[in-house]
């Protein structure tokens, strides 16, 4: 690049969008649509360069014409598919939104009073003792009797929770 270009390059650092697309008007002879400061600046530092040294050789554009024929580029987007006949069946996956609780399928153990409880990670909820549980909470109030934090009985969400995959 030319020491004239450099500076160039430097004055356009310091110029506005609003700017830069005035000098990109005057360097190409149209407008643009772009409003991102550092593409006009590559954009019109390459113009200026290819007009003080002369841009590509004619053996490089002719090289570029063949690249272009043999590419495939699709010019319009691919027709919308017809749906398959039938409907289609497709599983769904519960995620859940609280991090703390492991995914289906986990079993959760714990040491109370002694004895070590057993729960298994449902998607749609918790299996201790045969029965089903909606939440980690009901399944603490089954093992005590008493009201508990799920999550604070079953230690998870902390460091020192069991989890046997």
């Amino acid at each position: 690049m030319g020491m004239s270009i450099g500076k160039e390059v430097a004055a356009m650092q310091r110029m506005t969008v609003a700017e830069l697309r005035g000098k990109y008007a005057e360097v190409f002879g149209e407008e643009t649509r772009s409003r991102h400061k550092q593409h006009l600046i590559r954009r019109i530092a390459w113009r200026l360069q290819a007009s003080e040294e002369g841009g590509l050789s004619e053996r490089a554009r002719k090289r570029a014409v063949e690249l272009a024929a043999d590419s495939d580029v699709r010019l319009t987007a691919p027709p919308k598919m017809a749906p398959a006949a039938g409907p289609a069946k497709v599983a769904a996956i519960h995620i859940s939104q609280d991090d703390r609780l492991p995914m289906p399928g986990t079993v959760i153990t714990r040491e109370y009073k002694g004895e070590t409880i057993t729960m298994h990670v449902l998607p749609d909820g918790f299996e201790y003792a045969g029965e089903v549980y909606s939440t980690l909470s009901a399944v603490a109030k089954a093992v005590t009797g008493m009201h508990w934090n799920g999550y604070h009985f079953f230690k998870l969400g902390r460091k020192g929770a069991k989890r046997d995959e």
